[in-house]
């Protein structure tokens, strides 16, 4: 009886790892006779049922006609049990039952990533599926190529995504691939999330994210937002819809100014993600004469702010007037057409004088300890130390509204409370400006717009410094520098949708992965080789947030054998500190 077992339960499961798990209804043996001129014909069939367009439908698998009855009777006791493989036990001591690797993680965003299209993006190729891993790795856990293949060890990735074996050369070989189809995955996103008309307003914003190395074919010096001196950094520029969903990610050279990455925008959306009117939204210093003018040659439209000398230079010519910013929104709207929207923020108000009132605060102290210095080193020069004090003050912004001066080798500072009042006449103040039509936008929508930014400003907080930790860039090739960004933002889009989705629970993103990552597979071994894996009924945490998710886990899993290991082995002498 065993032997028939065994080859009940294999011929099942090497069958099984080629359907996919959310056609099948169920698999079952059809028997059946036919009479012809007086002679009866059997035949069995080993067949599937399947759901399509909302119709039932049947497929033959194989045809078990020349099987002895035996052999199918036992076909048919390992399809019995297929959602109970522990049940099996029983049968023999051959069949053990082990812990399997973790399901739980990899089924959950394997399903987000079915069903807001980035499977189907990608491709069902290996390359496809093995960049779906990359994805799916960075939620779960962050790092280089090698320890995506050490996760893959660990998690049922081969079983869920039908991988074969692959190590950390075949992941950056990987990125190469998305670098090159990278125009087609975004294109077939952006299609399955707007099949005909377009989103109609875009959210684009830059950020630099700086290198631990100098190899890096992208990386050059630049102004570095992550305040990293010394350090060599990339631009990335991140396209969104007005939700803030990401659509689609660039990498550009270190030392590429925030205007210069505008223009290539502006095409992608003309020549790719158009359709109706378009509207970009941009950061002040974004959208400038020569990106108004690209945008103004699309017919495209524009909101963005100005800066702070070009409010001044507003108000110097007469346009802008100080009392409309006592209003809570005012707009003024110039002979071209342009409308400018007024508003001060009494929170940002405050932030700005608090932190005015520390660096005067701070700089005291530095007068202090330069009048300390003076005082034991009689040869000291006071013209140095009020330099240098002054160019303290200067790079804190705070020297326009300071007085120094020296007096028998003591220097003295004090507020300046003309010059002070001119410094807190603008604070909290911001101007927005479009070239929209009023009847387009109001004045609350168009600032509306304009906050959405902050959008775009969470998704690159998420990726460069929180869950995603694009940070530190562990290549060299720009290529594959690019594959790594695209890999982000596909990671993003899935991290959006898991925190919509568990909004109303009280954990973060991370929380849950980690928690769902507890949930193991029950490995059927026969004679020690695995066969397939039961999944258990998940705990009460799991349960919840698989359910919030509005995902069910399956409740077997077939076994590839796919053992998966790096190139790079972990050195055998590790140092502790």
């Amino acid at each position: 009886m065993w032997p028939l077992i065994y080859f009940a339960i294999s011929k099942f499961m090497l069958v099984y790892q080629d359907i996919s798990i959310y056609n099948v209804l169920t698999m079952y043996v059809d028997e059946s006779s036919t009479t012809v001129n007086g002679k009866t014909y059997y035949r069995t069939l080993l067949r599937k049922s399947y759901r399509e367009d909302g119709q039932v439908k049947h497929r033959t698998i194989a045809n078990i006609t020349r099987c002895s009855g035996a052999e199918i009777a036992a076909i048919k006791l390992a399809l019995k049990y297929k959602d109970h493989l522990s049940e099996l036990i029983r049968i023999g001591p051959e069949v053990t039952v082990g812990q399997g690797p973790s399901v739980g993680a990899v089924w959950l965003l394997y399903d987000l990533a079915r069903r807001i299209g980035i499977e189907e993006a990608l491709g069902r190729t290996r390359e496809g599926r093995l960049a779906l891993w990359q994805v799916i790795a960075r939620v779960i856990e962050q790092g280089s190529r090698l320890s995506a293949v050490r996760l893959a060890g660990r998690h049922a990735c081969c079983d869920v995504l039908g991988l074969g074996a692959f190590n950390e050369e075949d992941l950056y070989g990987n990125l190469d691939w998305l670098c090159a189809h990278q125009d087609r995955i975004e294109d077939a996103l952006f299609q399955r999330r707007y099949s005909g008309q377009g989103p109609g307003l875009f959210l684009y914003d830059v950020t630099s994210s700086y290198l631990e190395g100098q190899c890096n074919a992208l990386g050059f010096f630049g102004y570095n937002r992550d305040g990293k001196r010394g350090k060599k950094q990339i631009v990335i520029g991140l396209l969104c819809d007005g939700q803030g969903v990401p659509l689609s990610i660039q990498v550009f050279e270190g030392n590429t100014q925030d205007p210069q990455t505008f223009a290539p925008q502006v095409r992608k959306v003309a020549e790719r993600f158009g359709g109706g009117p378009i509207t970009f939204v941009g950061d002040r210093g974004m959208i400038k004469g020569r990106q108004i003018e690209d945008l103004a040659a699309h017919e495209f439209h524009y909101i963005t702010a100005i800066t702070k000398p070009q409010i001044e230079a507003l108000l110097a010519q007469g346009v802008l007037q100080m009392e409309l910013f006592d209003q809570d929104l005012a707009e003024v709207v110039t002979e071209d057409g342009i409308r400018y929207i007024l508003r001060r923020n009494p929170s940002r108000v405050q932030e700005v004088r608090a932190s005015r009132a520390d660096k005067f605060q701070r700089f005291l102290a530095q007068v202090e300890r330069s009048n300390a210095y003076l005082s034991e080193h009689p040869r000291a020069s006071v013209a140095t130390a009020l330099a240098k004090l002054t160019a303290w003050a200067q790079r804190r912004k705070i020297a326009n509204w300071i007085r120094l001066e020296s007096r028998d080798r003591v220097i003295l500072a004090a507020k300046v409370p003309e010059a002070l009042r001119d410094e807190e006449q603008l604070d909290g103040c911001y101007v927005i400006k479009t070239d929209l039509a009023v009847p387009a936008a109001d004045k609350t929508t168009v600032h509306a717009r304009y906050k959405d930014l902050a959008k775009v400003e969470s998704g690159f907080k998420t990726c460069k410094t929180e869950h995603l930790e694009m940070r530190p860039i562990h290549v060299r090739l720009a290529s594959r520098t690019r594959g790594h960004a695209l890999v982000v933002m596909l990671a993003y889009r899935l991290t959006q949708e898991l925190t919509r989705l568990w909004r109303d629970l009280d954990i973060t993103v991370s929380e849950g992965i980690t928690e769902l990552a507890g949930l193991c597979a029950t490995e059927l071994r026969i004679k020690g080789i695995g066969q397939g894996y039961q999944i258990p009924d998940p705990g009460e945490w799991s349960a919840r947030l698989l359910a919030a998710a509005q995902v069910r886990m399956p409740k077997a899993l077939p076994s590839r054998g796919v053992i998966v290991t790096t190139k790079r082995k972990l050195t055998e002498r590790r140092i502790s500190r």
